[in-house]
This record gives structure tokens, C-alpha cells and sequence, in this order.
């Protein structure tokens, strides 16, 4: 069904293009890729570094997106296209992970994110509340027989080195189809975006049962790199799994495809998830929301009706401190103990088939 519901079919794709080019000089480009060698250690390769620069530049200039490829072969629109072998990799273990995930028997995987970008080993000094409460989740769920837990600490982000999840580029705004899953926008190689952490963090969202987020308020939002990783999940959510069909990213191929009607494959629905959201003044209500509708809307099951719970530690209390109130706040612990066990019995019921959603075979009159 085309977008909103609407017959789409015959009407003329239009390309908007009016911002100005980002292409650089030479001189620019240079200046820019020698200032990740300010450190006087790298004087001794001074030559080495003009080479490998001019190399990097000639990369950039010509726009060298993906330089190693293989053909798609079967079960692509286009056999003979030439896919990135990166994405052709990542593709692979979303795959492995989706059959792992459904192999009868198999342990129940849960994945527990804490999404805090504090650490003891960045500037903070110190191990953030979140960490500490979701690795109180994580040995909850542990302990449960037939269960398994990946943690994923996003704090990595800032602490890790080549750490890096690249922004969403909102793909799907020109045309849904241009979305693919997994995402193909990086790497870039000439623009020197490469070593993307989504492409890890794909399967192990895709190899999870359920998912348990526990995450602080930043100025009444996610933090950075939660955020960062909730649009790049944008791709699981209606994205298309054939690059081969929009040519790579052609964006009148994607309109046209999502004008003919555009099927909206939804790759994590059926998973069940659960949010704790923690802050000390404010903005934990609007988080803890946010959140729980992101999730719902890509038709992952809340873990009952207390999925989602927002606590403030410490409240307009010193920060020096949080921990100390955080540590004499027995409440909290237990709520984050109650949620994880929550998130245990959905997915028990979900994989027994014991839950039914109660819209099920019910067609909704607005489609995305």
C-alpha cells in the first residue's frame, strides 16, 4: 500500500537539489586530513603521510564510496550489481543472527543497552548510574534458566578507540525504499567514514528476544549515543533489504519504487523490549515516552503495562552525590529487577506462542 494510503501510481517523481556542493580544494582536503597527525611522534613519516594523503585525496576527489565489491547474484533485482562487500558482510550476519533467533531450543537472548556516555574511562572519571543499574538488569535476566544477555555499553562511543557510530542521513525522507537494511550509507571510503559500530549492532539486535534499555535524560533527550543509535535503526523499520532494486542510491529509482507501492517490511517486529529512564531534575517522563513509542511503532511488545518506568535519583540533589543516593534509593534497584523480570516473562510467553497481540489481523486505514 502507497504511503498514507493514497494511490500513488503514475504520478511524476521530482528531485529537489538545492543545496551547494561540499567538494573540496586539494589544499582543504590536506589541511584537514593532516590534522589527525598533529602529534609531534608522526614528524618522522612526514613523507610517508604526503603520500598516503594524496592517495586519501584522489579517493575523495573521484568519490570512492565502496572500492572492494562482489556481485549480488541470486535473489537480488539485479544479480550482476556490484555490492559493497561491507554491506554484503553485515547482511550475512543479521542473517546468521535471524536463524539463530529462531532455531527452536535455543537459549532466550536478551539484549540490555545502557545508554549513558559517561565512563571512568573518558573524562567523567567516574562509572555512570546507568552502567551500575543495568548491570543489575543483566544479572537478573542472567540468572533466569534457559536465558542468555549481550550488553551493549554504548558509552564506547567515548571512551573506545575508532569508536563510531556516523549519523543518519534520513534516507528514507527522499524515498522509503532508498532506506536499506542493514544501512549501505557507510562506509564511505573517500570521505573517511568507515569502521561504523551499526554494523555490529545490527545482529545483535536482530539475535535478541527482548531488549531492555536503561538510559539517563540528557536536556530533556537521549543521550547522543543512544540518539545516534535509534536513527540509524531508522533502516529496520520499512528499510529495503535489495539495494540492487534503487541502483545502489538513486533516488528517482526509490521514488518510483515506493510509488508503486512500497511493502514496509517491519525486521525487528515481535521482539519484546522494556525502557528505565533516570534522571535528577527533569525530562525523564518525556524520555521514558519517547522511547516506549519508537519501540512500539516498530511493533515491538511492551513487557506489560509497566514497560516503561522514569525515576528521578537524587532529585535537584548535588551530583558530587548521585551515587550515594542512588545506593540508598532500594526502590530503584527493584524497579530495574521487576522490569528485567517483566521482559523475562514476555519473551517466554512470546516464544511459546502463549501471547497474542489484541490487534492482531486487524489492517490499519494509515499505512507509512
Amino acid at each position: 500500500m502507497a504511503k498514507r494510503g493514497k494511490s500513488s501510481r503514475g504520478r511524476k517523481v521530482r528531485l529537489v537539489r538545492e543545496q551547494p556542493s561540499v567538494m573540496l580544494s586539494q589544499e582543504e582536503f590536506l589541511r584537514r586530513f593532516r590534522e589527525r597527525f598533529r602529534d609531534p611522534a608522526f614528524e618522522r613519516v612526514d613523507a610517508e603521510l604526503d603520500r598516503v594523503g594524496r592517495i586519501a585525496w584522489a579517493a575523495f576527489r573521484d568519490d570512492c564510496k565502496s572500492p572492494r565489491t562482489r556481485k549480488a547474484g541470486p535473489g537480488f533485482s539485479d544479480p550482476d550489481y556490484d555490492l559493497p562487500i561491507e554491506w554484503w558482510e553485515t547482511r550475512e550476519k543479521i542473517h546468521a543472527a535471524e536463524r539463530a533467533r529462531r532455531r527452536k531450543g535455543a537459549p532466550s537472548r536478551v539484549l540490555v543497552i545502557s545508554g549513558s556516555s559517561r565512563t571512568n574511562q573518558s573524562c567523567p572519571g567516574e562509572t555512570p548510574k546507568t552502567w551500575r543499574l543495568a548491570k543489575h538488569a543483566e544479572r537478573v535476566v542472567a540468572a533466569q534458566r534457559g536465558f542468555e544477555v549481550d550488553f551493549l555499553d554504548l558509552s564506547l562511543l567515548s571512551s573506545d578507540y575508532g569508536r563510531v557510530i556516523y549519523p543518519c542521513k534520513a534516507c528514507v525522507s527522499t524515498a522509503q525504499p532508498l532506506c536499506h537494511w542493514p544501512c549501505s550509507c557507510y562506509p564511505n571510503h573517500g570521505v573517511g567514514q568507515t569502521s561504523d559500530w551499526m554494523n555490529e549492532i545490527y545482529p545483535r539486535w536482530v539475535a535478541a528476544h527482548g531488549v531492555m534499555i536503561v538510559t539517563p535524560v540528557h536536556w530533556y533527550q537521549a543521550p547522543s549515543v543512544l540518539k545516534l543509535m535509534i536513527d540509524r535503526l531508522v533502516c529496520a523499520d520499512g528499510g529495503n533489504p535489495d539495494l540492487t532494486s534503487t541502483h545502489g542510491k538513486d533516488p528517482v529509482a526509490a521514488k518510483r519504487l515506493e510509488l508503486a507501492g512500497w511493502p514496509y517490511p517491519r525486521h525487528l517486529a515481535g521482539r519484546a523490549f522494556a525502557v528505565f529512564v533516570h534522571g535528577d531534575s527533569a525530562g525523564a517522563e518525556g524520555l521514558r515516552r519517547n522511547l516506549v513509542d519508537w519501540l512500539t511503532d516498530m511493533e515491538l511488545v511492551p513487557a506489560g503495562p509497566h514497560a516503561g518506568i522514569d525515576r528521578y535519583v537524587g532529585y535537584y540533589e548535588k551530583y558530587a552525590t548521585s551515587h550515594d543516593e542512588l545506593d540508598a534509593d532500594p526502590a530503584v534497584w527493584k524497579e530495574v529487577e521487576n522490569l528485567a523480570l517483566g521482559l523475562v516473562h514476555r519473551v517466554r510467553d512470546l516464544r511459546s506462542g502463549a501471547y497474542r497481540r489484541p490487534d492482531e489481523g486487524l489492517v490499519p486505514p494509515r499505512q507509512k
